[in-house]
């Protein structure tokens, strides 16, 4: 159509990418006709942009829940979902470069559905998303967006989304089978079989239990900071070490002791080693402690990080295990330490939580507020652990349509 009076078209490119699997290998090439949506301005071209994302502790919830009980995981990818969603704006494009249509290169395109690349196409898909679940009696649970579950009779059926991605878990693979069926008649579909290979993260699924790791991603990251053939150590910081802005305990009595280092590469490695801890909790607190120095890093700060690469080196087939028939239901754990940080005397929060004996939710991270005492520091902490735990508490008993039982705390003090 003629482009109307006052109003601003979109361009479109062309965007290419190769998708590859878990081993590395080429899995297919895509081609996408991509709108140029950074032109468009909030309040005038669009308004909400947001698209449901499963966080991934409800990733390890759902792997949790289906190992404790039996149950398999599938995996569903819908192709060009984005292309489903169904626009509420009016919206006009360009014609793409080299494929302009003879005798009408003036005219642009009247989008009647998205495009990937517009700043509403996630939302917008994720509307459309919402009302095939719904049609398909599923009920999105209050306290994960994410998640929707359905009931019949005995049998419960769990679905997880990732924007296009659906993990699909429940009682029975017939009522699996047949949320595929249904799926498959709104949308074309990529029936992926079970889960293997999830947001970087291996799966393995058995008869006595599922196994989360990342081992490939993990020989990655030393390869990339070429580490591959250092010698590996048994811990991943020393017990004691206490790092601040001027580097080692030492070294801040006197910074001349330390030099600064490269901060380039100590914030790449940084950004390599931080998607490692989802499924490796042991790396959680020296990963976060040395992300707090990548301003200006030390040389402290770099063999503490050349410590855990080489740490990782003999420890890069470890991960996660879910066990099946575990029924112990959660249990927490919190703890701190109080008054270990040099620069600003915060003190660090820790709590880690099970599901039916298998490791969930967990964080390290250095508390909002400075504590005036110990016994405020461990309050402090207990509070975020109870927090995690009244919210799995309730998800848990939302999805099951059970009572869930209190949830068993302790409170670790090391003085």
């Amino acid at each position: 159509m003629e482009l109307p009076q006052g109003a601003k078209p979109i361009g479109l490119k062309w965007v290419f990418k190769l998708k590859k699997n878990a081993d590395r290998s080429i899995n297919k090439y895509k081609a996408r006709l991509v709108a140029k949506g950074y032109v468009q301005r909030h309040g005038i071209d669009f308004d909400e942009v947001f698209s449901l994302v499963a966080r991934i502790k409800t990733v390890r919830f759902i792997i949790a829940l289906a190992a404790s009980n039996g149950w398999e995981v599938h995996h569903l990818d819908v192709k060009t979902s984005f292309l489903h969603g169904e626009l509420k704006e009016t919206i006009f494009v360009s014609q793409p470069e080299r494929f302009t249509e003879k005798g009408s290169e003036g005219k642009v395109y009247k989008l009647n559905k998205a495009l990937y690349g517009l700043r509403q196409a996630p939302r917008a898909w994720n509307n459309k998303l919402n009302k095939i679940l719904g049609k398909l009696k599923f009920v999105k649970c209050s306290k994960e967006p994410s998640l929707y579950r359905k009931q019949e009779k005995v049998d419960l059926l769990l679905v997880a989304v990732y924007v296009d991605d659906l993990l699909v878990s429940g009682y029975s693979l017939k009522l699996i089978n047949d949320f595929k069926k249904g799926m498959a008649t709104k949308f074309e579909m990529s029936d992926l079989g079970l889960l293997t290979y999830y947001l970087g993260i291996e799966v393995i699924q058995h008869n006595g239990g599922i196994m989360l790791k990342q081992w490939r991603y993990a020989e990655k990251i030393l390869d990339e900071t070429k580490m591959s053939d250092c010698n590996a150590v048994h811990i991943p910081m020393d017990s004691g070490l206490k790092l601040s802005k001027a580097g080692t305990e030492k070294g801040s009595h006197d910074s001349e002791t330390e030099k600064n280092i490269e901060p380039k590469e100590y914030r790449r490695s940084i950004g390599y080693l931080r998607y490692l801890p989802h499924t490796r909790p042991d790396l959680s607190y020296c990963v976060g402690v040395l992300s707090r120095y990548m301003q200006e890093p030390k040389e402290g700060h770099g063999v503490a990080m050349k410590q855990i690469l080489r740490y990782l080196r003999g420890t890069t087939s470890y991960g996660l295990f879910f066990t099946r028939g575990d029924k112990s239901g959660l249990i927490g754990f919190s703890d701190n330490s109080h008054n270990v940080d040099e620069d600003d005397g915060r003190n660090t929060t820790g709590h880690i939580i099970y599901l039916d004996g298998s490791p969930i939710t967990w964080c390290t991270q250095k508390q909002e507020n400075v504590a005036l005492s110990s016994c405020e520091a461990e309050f402090m902490a207990a509070t975020e652990g109870a927090k995690q735990a009244i919210w799995l508490q309730e998800l848990l008993g939302e999805v099951t349509g059970k009572a869930c039982k209190k949830v068993r705390c302790s409170l670790t003090t090391n003085r």
